[in-house]
This record gives structure tokens, sequence and C-alpha cells, in this order.
């Protein structure tokens, strides 16, 4: 094993995935919920991440080529849906739990938002396709980058199950402050991935 190789995957997947970024998005789509619920919603939301991932590492590369899609549009619509979330995150109300009357199920609290796009983000996405890219017909090296995201990935879970407390420090009034900051955050990233891939294919100098 390569640990300085590890080491750079980890980091660059940390990035990419960000889990106290995701805090501020499981806080605002899991208001109201017991702790119960809430933890559900968390684990749910990692198990999801973690198979979608796995999918990108092991066939990101054959789905995007027998489609014929480049990984620069692929990008271009990751942040299009990236910021699509985010616009909903600014403008609050824009997802069915905030809607009282309306019955949660955690997997689709777990699969929308959080999963996709929060936690398996399309740069996670991206990060899986392109740090797999020297490794296709080499399965120990896979392996061992699903090893890493899962660290990730667990690290994630962690702070997602310590937000009670945050929470109700916080009350829903802290909530909504930070779902609409972090909405505008997200806005950004998603401007800057999809201008950065609109750089690359039209080779112009990086932004």
């Amino acid at each position: 094993m390569n640990w300085s190789e590890r080491i750079a995957e980890f980091v660059t997947l940390w990035v990419v995935i960000d889990p106290l970024g995701t805090l501020p998005v499981f806080l605002a789509v899991t208001a109201g919920l017991d702790t119960a619920v809430r933890r559900r919603v968390a684990v749910l939301s990692v198990v999801v991440s973690f198979f979608v991932l796995v999918f990108f590492v092991f066939a990101g590369h054959w789905l995007l080529s027998s489609m014929d899609i480049s990984v620069h549009s692929f990008q271009i619509a990751g942040g299009i849906v990236l910021f699509l979330f985010a616009l909903s995150m600014i403008h609050g109300g824009g997802h069915q739990m905030m809607q009282p009357g309306l019955e949660i199920k955690p997997i689709d609290l777990a699969i929308y938002p959080l999963a996709i796009p929060s936690i398996a983000s399309p740069g996670a996405m991206l990060a899986a396709v392109v740090l797999t890219d020297d490794a296709r017909d080499n399965f120990p090296d896979r392996v061992e980058t699903v090893a890493t995201f899962s660290l990730v990935l667990l690290a994630t879970l962690a702070i997602l199950i310590a937000a009670g407390p945050l929470s109700r420090l916080l009350g829903k009034g802290g909530t909504a402050i930070i779902s609409r900051v972090m909405g505008m955050i997200l806005a950004a990233l998603a401007v800057d991935l999809t201008l950065t891939a609109i750089a690359k294919w039209l080779g112009l100098p990086d932004i």
C-alpha cells in the first residue's frame, strides 16, 4: 500500500464529501424530527452514499464511456443539480419536510437531499472516477480507494449522529440561518464546479 497516495486520496475525498459542510444541510432537512428518526436518516444517507460511490469507483468509467459522456459534461450537469438544490436551501420550504401534515419517510430524506447531492456530491462522484483512472485493471487499488472514502463516510456519520445536541442549542431560528448561509456557499461551489468544467472543456486557463 502506498501510504502517500492513500493520504492524498483521503484529503481529496474529505474536501469533496465535506462532512462538516453536510451538517447544516442535515440539520435543516431533519428539523422537527425526533432523535431516533434523525439517527436513521443519518445512517441511511451514509449507506446510500457508500453504494453510490462504490458504483462510480468500479463502473464510473464504463458508464460514462458507454453513454459517450465526457467527464466535463458530467461535472457541468452535477454543478447544475447542486445549484438547484442550493436554491431550495436559500429560499426555504423547498422540501416536503418543511410542510406540516406530510408523512416523512427517512429513506426519502436520506436519498435526497442528503446522500445526493450533499454527501455523494457531483464532486465526490467525479473524484471516485478520477482517483481510479489509473487503476482500471487494478482491483486492489480500487478496493483501497473504497476503504479510504469509507473512513470519510464514517466520520460523516459520526458528525451527523452528534447533530442532535447542536440542533437543540441552535433552535429553529439558528438552523434556518445556517441552512440559508450554507445554501449560498453551495450555490457558489456549484457555479465554480460548472465554470471549471467549461474552462477545461474550452481549453481556457484555470479559473
